[in-house]
């Protein structure tokens, strides 16, 4: 069975290290920059995202998108959502829309508002579309430390299939048919990530770091939801489990950037001096418009969109959040 992985960053390789385990898949990843993909093909290792990590012998690295999807049983989207809808769009007549897709990409398009999944569909027109999410952070995959997540998709035979070619001793799948509820889970957990993130790097400590992924939580269920979510689903792997790791992770992007916000760095200073991308700086400017449009009560992610979007100073969002006026919980 060939599998080709679209996107070289980090997750792709990981995702691609995973599914090279078992001998009856050939895994390919294809990277759009030829220098990337030859360095990677050559030396065996993403020297940039994932340092020291080697790259399987088996996992072939390309450029060339024809031939990798050639023949291809299983493809695996792993580009940012910023970038999805161009590269999916650029590549139309090359992507095949009969091969099934399953993306592990987190965000929300900002146009658009479309989930990964949904952007798939809308340029592709592939209707057999599964989505992987939970705690997953790439650099932990790729030195295959244990890890369980989650496929979901409106056909439970899909997530079946995309449960059985990733799981290993050290990978375990569960299966879900709530894609909208993972998709938005995955998405808003950067968004309260950031908020942690700010916490830290002004070290208001534990306590306060618990209350903002508590409340954050809430914040994650009221707007799934709204939009489809089963609320059980957020309480799950894709839902209260990424929200976890990616609020107390050293690995975690959204994380970082909120801990450069809190010591006093502007978003554009922080944002340049990154190597991989932040979904939640994108994604919580789409969570907020959208919870406005519709009045979802997300005071958490309204502060972080001051401070990211309007100047706000990290200790006024503070004194907002912590000054609102009293109610049950």
């Amino acid at each position: 069975m060939k599998i080709t992985v679209l996107g070289g960053g980090a997750m792709g390789t990981a995702c691609a290290a995973v599914l090279s385990e078992k001998p009856d898949q050939h895994v390919t990843v294809w990277a759009r920059n030829p220098d990337f993909a030859e360095q990677m093909q050559r030396d065996r290792e993403n020297a940039r995202l994932l340092p020291g990590i080697p790259i399987p012998d088996g996992i072939e690295i390309t450029s060339d998108l024809a031939a990798a999807v050639e023949d291809a049983a299983l493809i695996v989207a792993a580009i940012p959502t910023a970038f999805l809808r161009e590269a999916l769009t650029r590549y139309r007549d090359i992507l095949p829309s009969t091969v099934p897709v399953v993306s592990v990409i987190k965000g929300l398009e900002n146009e658009t508002f479309l989930r990964p999944s949904q952007i798939v569909t809308d340029v592709l027109g592939c209707s057999q579309v599964a989505v992987l999410a939970g705690p997953s952070h790439a650099e932990e995959i790729a030195r295959r430390k244990p890890a369980s997540l989650v496929a979901a998709s409106a056909d439970p035979e899909l997530a079946k299939l995309v449960q059985e070619v990733f799981s290993t001793d050290r990978f375990r799948v569960y299966t879900n048919e709530d894609i909208v509820g993972v998709e938005l889970g995955g998405a808003l957990k950067n968004v309260i990530a950031i908020a942690v993130g700010i916490c830290d790097g002004m070290s208001f400590g534990d306590n306060a770091k618990a209350g903002l992924m508590t409340r954050g939580l809430v914040e994650l269920t009221r707007f799934g939801s709204a939009f489809g979510a089963d609320p059980n689903t957020l309480f799950g792997l894709a839902g209260i489990g990424d929200l976890i790791t990616t609020c107390i992770s050293g690995f975690s992007r959204n994380r970082h950037v909120g801990m450069e916000l809190g010591k006093g760095k502007s978003l554009d200073e922080i944002l340049s001096s990154m190597s991989a991308v932040a979904e939640g700086v994108r994604t919580t400017r789409s969570v907020h418009e959208l919870a406005q449009k519709h009045n979802v009560d997300m005071p958490i992610t309204r502060e972080v969109y001051a401070v990211l979007f309007e100047g706000k100073r990290p200790e006024s969002a503070t004194d907002s959040l912590m000054g609102r006026p009293p109610r049950g919980e």
